[in-house]
């Protein structure tokens, strides 16, 4: 295992289809706009969900820097985020890799190197947060090992619940522990803190900067998962400040 600080944190989705790449773009943005450097990684290589909230190009995308570029610089591999006025800053490494590439980007050896870059951009940024699928491929065992914490992510059904057993079984055969479970879409019984339903299209991402519930949700996600509160620049923290939102 790579020690990649103590501001990592893998968002490992419970089931296909929780919401974990919508909730670690707006984790991302609510930490960015507090001032702070994000980076967030695409370790979910079979629906490329990152890459779909980014505009322009992408190449060199994370599977190239794990295999084909794997001695390229991280920034190589780095997209921004369009984010106004963030005193901060969020970079993308998005996968977006035809399937042969996919495929070669899942194993052993490329499992060691996004390690490697996972630690790299502990070196330089505040957070590095990964998108992760639930851990059933190289690549996902490799983001909870590498990562510092590790949140578990899960719809608000009974599906949702019981792939939050599964995922915290797995993650005990791998001695790695689970930090937070956030559900998604609602709130489960399990879950240390939940984020509601958003409205739009993907490219409405992300809402935590524009709906107050929404930032109060996604702050309350900050602390339980990274041990934060992102502050409104007030002298406050966001919970403190639209603390009449905050449910839980």
């Amino acid at each position: 295992m790579t020690d990649a600080g103590d501001e990592t944190a893998a968002l490992v989705g419970a089931t296909g289809g929780a919401g974990t790449t919508r909730l670690t773009i707006e984790l991302g943005a609510l930490l960015a706009n507090d001032g702070r450097k994000v980076a967030v990684f695409d370790a979910a290589f079979a629906t490329q969900g990152l890459s779909d909230y980014l505009p322009g190009r992408i190449n060199p995308d994370l599977t190239a820097l794990l295999t084909d570029e794997r001695d390229a610089p991280l920034s190589a591999g780095l997209v921004d985020f369009p984010l106004d006025d963030a005193a901060g800053r969020l970079a993308c490494c998005p996968a977006a890799a035809p399937f042969e590439r996919i495929a070669r980007a899942k194993s052993p050896a490329a499992a060691q190197a996004l390690e490697s870059r996972i630690a790299a951009a502990a070196d330089a940024f505040d957070h590095v947060l990964v998108d992760t699928p639930p851990v059933a491929a190289n690549q996902a065992v490799a983001a909870v090992t590498a990562a510092a914490r590790t949140v578990v992510v899960a719809p608000a059904t009974t599906r949702g619940r019981d792939g939050v057993q599964r995922a915290i079984g797995r993650l005990d055969d791998l001695e790695v522990g689970v930090d937070a479970v956030v559900a998604t879409r609602g709130d489960l019984s399990v879950a240390d803190a939940a984020v509601p339903e958003t409205e739009g299209e993907v490219t409405a991402a992300p809402t935590c900067l524009s709906e107050r519930s929404t930032a109060a949700a996604v702050a309350d996600v900050a602390s339980v998962a990274l041990g934060v509160d992102p502050s409104t620049g007030d002298g406050q923290g966001l919970l403190d400040s639209v603390g009449e939102f905050v449910s839980r």
